[in-house]
Order: C-alpha cells, then sequence, then structure tokens
C-alpha cells in the first residue's frame, strides 16, 4: 500500500489550520470535530463555521516557525502555492505531519474522507489520486453502517471486561463478539431498543458462563417497495443481505430480491387472484419454525408491510410464540407509484384528504363503502382494483362524484414498465380495454389531482401514455372519441 492508515488522537492536542481558500471551514471543523485546540491563521471573517468559531483562536500576520511549537498536526489550504510550500517546509522541518489541500507533493499524510460513527470510524483514500472516486464509495459504505454502530460500540465496550474474565481463549472471545454483532442483539440496537440489548448482553454473558449458549432466530418483516431497489431504507437493504432464509411475495421485483445473500434460501409465497401458493396460517407457523430453529428470517413484501400486506397478522403470531421481530416500513404503493406518475395524492387546490382502499374484499366483493368515498376535494387510490374496475368506476358515479372525475391507472408502477392511463370515471375502464388491457400490479388513482400528471410527470417522460381529451379541455367528444383519443399502448 502507498500509505499507512492511522487514526490520530487529537482530544485537548494543538492543531493549527491556516489558509484563506475555500477548503478553509472543511479544515477547521475537521479538527474540532477531532477534539483538538485549533488556531487559525486566517482573517476570522473568512471563516464561516458558525458557534465553532467561538473554540478557535485566531492569528494575523505571517506565520514563524515558532509557531508550530507544540502543534501536532498541520491543515493548510492558501490558494497561493509558494506560502503553502513554505509552511509545508517549517512543519515537515520540525517533524510536524502535514497536509496540504489538493496538493499531496507537498503533503506528508493525505485526509481521507470520513464515515463517523463514533466511536467507530472508517476512512477511505485513493493516495489523493482521485478524491471524487473515495467520495464515492464513502457514500457506499455511508449505506451499509447504520447510524446505531456507535451505540453498538459503546454497548460491547461496557461488557468487555466481563467478556474477558468468562471466556479467557480470544478465540472464544472472536467467536461470541461476532455472535453478537451478528445478531438479534445488534439488531436491537440498530432498531433503538438499547435497554434491551443492555439486558440481552447481559443475559447472552451469563449463559456462556453455564456453559449453554443458544442460538436464536428472529423475523425481519420488511417492506420491498412499489418496485424499484434505488427505493429501499437503508435498514431493509441491510437485513435483505444479511438473512439466512427469504420468505417473499409475488409483487417483491426481482432486482430487489437478487439482493439478497446468494447462499440464502428462498420461499415463494405469493398469492395471486384466487390462488394461494402457500396459505397465510401456513405463512405464519412457517416463520415461527423456521426462527425456533435459530433462522434470521426475512418476510419480504411488496410495498408497504402494513398497508394491505397481511403483516399485522404475521406478527400477531410471532409475538404470540415469543419469537423476535422487527418491521421495516417500505414505500407504499399509493406513494410511490403516484409519485412517479407524476400524481400528488394531496394538493392544496384539488384534494385535502386521501384515503386508501382495497379494491376487493375478503370474500372477493367489491361491495366498498360507495358514500364515504365518493366525496369531493379527496383523493382516492385502490389496490388491487384492476379486476373491479367496471364495478369500481360505476359505484362512484352512482354515489356522487361527477362522472367527467379524472381518474388514472397506474400499471407496474416506479419500474422501467411502468404504463400510466388518465381518463375519467366514465371512460377509464374503457381506454384501458381499448389499450390491450392492464396487468397486475396496478393502482388506482381518482380525484381532481390526476388533472396535474400532464405538468408533473418527470418518470419517462417520453413513455405512451393514455390521455383523455377531457383533461385538454375538449368536452365535445363523444365516449367512443374519447376511448379512441385516450388510447395506451
Amino acid at each position: 500500500m502507498d500509505f499507512l492508515p492511522i487514526f490520530l488522537n487529537l482530544q485537548h492536542k494543538s492543531a493549527l489550520v491556516a489558509g484563506d481558500g475555500d477548503a478553509l471551514a472543511q479544515c477547521a471543523r475537521l479538527l474540532l470535530d477531532a477534539g483538538a485546540n485549533v488556531a487559525a491563521w486566517c482573517d476570522q471573517n473568512a471563516l464561516e463555521i458558525g458557534d465553532g468559531a467561538a473554540r478557535i483562536q485566531f492569528h494575523r500576520g505571517t506565520l514563524q516557525a515558532s509557531d508550530l511549537d507544540g502543534v501536532r498536526v498541520v491543515l493548510l489550504c492558501y490558494d497561493d502555492d509558494e506560502e503553502n510550500a513554505r509552511i509545508a517546509a517549517l512543519a515537515d522541518a520540525r517533524g510536524v505531519p502535514v497536509n496540504v489541500h489538493m496538493h499531496p507533493r507537498l503533503s506528508s499524510f493525505i485526509v481521507p474522507s470520513i464515515i463517523d460513527r463514533s466511536p467507530v470510524l472508517a476512512a477511505v483514500s485513493t493516495g489523493a489520486v482521485s478524491p471524487s472516486l473515495a467520495r464515492v464509495v464513502r457514500a457506499r459504505l455511508e449505506m451499509m453502517l447504520p447510524n446505531s454502530y456507535g451505540a453498538l460500540a459503546r454497548l460491547a465496550g461496557h461488557f468487555t471486561a466481563a467478556v474477558r474474565e468468562r471466556l479467557r481463549e480470544p478465540a472464544a472471545r472472536r467467536r461470541f463478539w461476532e455472535h453478537v454483532f451478528d445478531g438479534p442483539i445488534a439488531e436491537m440496537v440498530h432498531a433503538g431498543r438499547d435497554d434491551e440489548a443492555y439486558r440481552a448482553l447481559q443475559r447472552a454473558i451469563q449463559s456462556v458462563h453455564e456453559g449453554h449458549a443458544q442460538s436464536q432466530g428472529e423475523v425481519y418483516l420488511v417492506g420491498a417497495g412499489p418496485g424499484d431497489p434505488d427505493l429501499l431504507t437503508f435498514r431493509a437493504l441491510r437485513l435483505v443481505q444479511r438473512a439466512d432464509v427469504v420468505i417473499y411475495d409475488r409483487l417483491v421485483s426481482a432486482q430487489v430480491l437478487a439482493l439478497a445473500r446468494p447462499d440464502a434460501r428462498r420461499i415463494y409465497a405469493g398469492k395471486a387472484r384466487n390462488q394461494h401458493t402457500i396459505r397465510q396460517e401456513n405463512i405464519n407457523q412457517l416463520l415461527v419454525r423456521l426462527a425456533k430453529e435459530g433462522k434470521r428470517v426475512l418476510r419480504l413484501k411488496g410495498g408497504d408491510p402494513f398497508t394491505f400486506g397481511r403483516g399485522g397478522e404475521e406478527i400477531e403470531t410471532l409475538a404470540a410464540q415469543g419469537v423476535p421481530f422487527q418491521v421495516v416500513p417500505g414505500i407504499t404503493a399509493a406513494a410511490g407509484c403516484a409519485a412517479y406518475a407524476g400524481i400528488p395524492l394531496t394538493h392544496r387546490d384539488f384534494s385535502q384528504a386521501c384515503v386508501f382502499v382495497t379494491g376487493h374484499l375478503r370474500d372477493g366483493s367489491v361491495d366498498l363503502n360507495w358514500r364515504m368515498l365518493a366525496q369531493p376535494q379527496q383523493t382516492v387510490v385502490i389496490y388491487m382494483g384492476l379486476h373491479g374496475l367496471p364495478i369500481i368506476c360505476e359505484q362512484l358515479i352512482a354515489h356522487g362524484l361527477p362522472e367527467d372525475t379524472p381518474a388514472a391507472l397506474i400499471q407496474q408502477g416506479t419500474t422501467r414498465h411502468q404504463q400510466v392511463y388518465t381518463a375519467t370515471l366514465r371512460t377509464l375502464d374503457k381506454v384501458v380495454a381499448r389499450a390491450g388491457g392492464a396487468k397486475a400490479p396496478t393502482l388506482i388513482v381518482i380525484g381532481e389531482v390526476v388533472r396535474l400528471r400532464d405538468k408533473l410527470n418527470w418518470f419517462n417522460p417520453h413513455d405512451s401514455v393514455a390521455e383523455l381529451a377531457l383533461l385538454h379541455r375538449a368536452p365535445s367528444l363523444s365516449d367512443e372519441q374519447r376511448a379512441d383519443h385516450g388510447k395506451g399502448c
């Protein structure tokens, strides 16, 4: 390697920053964050760091060799290369490490790109060859290192002596900590359950001391979002990549599923209309059984697990059986698909409320609370409504919504196969039918906000979209002409 990575302890130590360039504030903040006593040779007005300026001693004039007495590290960022070189030479002569911003040849060390999860720190450097690449790598590592790693490290530090006392062999201690950092205790910390994690670690240490440690599994109920894998949360991505078993639904995209570990067992539990691969009761018991076998079980659901996803039923069973679990929300189809279609769910001028309903009930009927849904100034979002589309439109008109109320059907929203049909309550089913029909998954959005799609459409702006002439203010067309005009591909 070209450089030796080290971490300097600058707590209450003297550090010096000097310069006049744009990087001046960045250098000063870095030293302050490290706990250093900072001396700054610069114009105080040029150092825009807010309250941090009160912790800095400012100096004017020309920096001399004697000003480096007792200094542990120097950061320079003058626009004048000659001044950078002069001070760097003074520091080098006194054995003081110096970094000159964007001048590796004048520097005795490189300031890396830092991921701060104190006391956990990760640093990335390309040896000053490509700082931009270092920032890209850092951004990717940021997604892999939860903010809670700092709390996890502090928890482990509290019990380091106790573990050392019970486990004399270094290899045994290493195996113990690996289990802690890659098991339910760590997940408790990541979920913000610090007190519970503290007690669990106490029990784990006592169990090791008594010689009967036992592995315990856990279930992760994770929302996979509406399709685009970039819409996963950081926590969802982390749990997807650490699960031993993945039980996934039909609406989970192949791209999301591909993020799981290659060696993870995959179990398909999808439900199409009138076709259930595994009955819900059996899924509930499968989760319990696998977790009690010590497995980390990922229950992966399209959208959000608590929005028409039956997630509540599954964790009811887990709670009754004493199985540890955690829930990670996902972007539900209403939010994701509407956003990608350019249709805001609420808008000050058009809609002050939004209602989510499912397009078919438990018995397969479409007998909804039509009077509640047929209200002005609100947006109605209907999940799983494709097969009941004609009935839905007919009943909303019958219960008071104007037949020219704008409506949209979004197919495979957020993916590159997204297709959007916009029409009115009277003609939406005809528009979809004349376009060859739609395929699940679909989402129906009804309300005045649909009028905004033309203006706000940002995703796949050149795709073919079925549009009704009414939305373009051409009310004289017949129903048949409207359907032809709104034909989608």
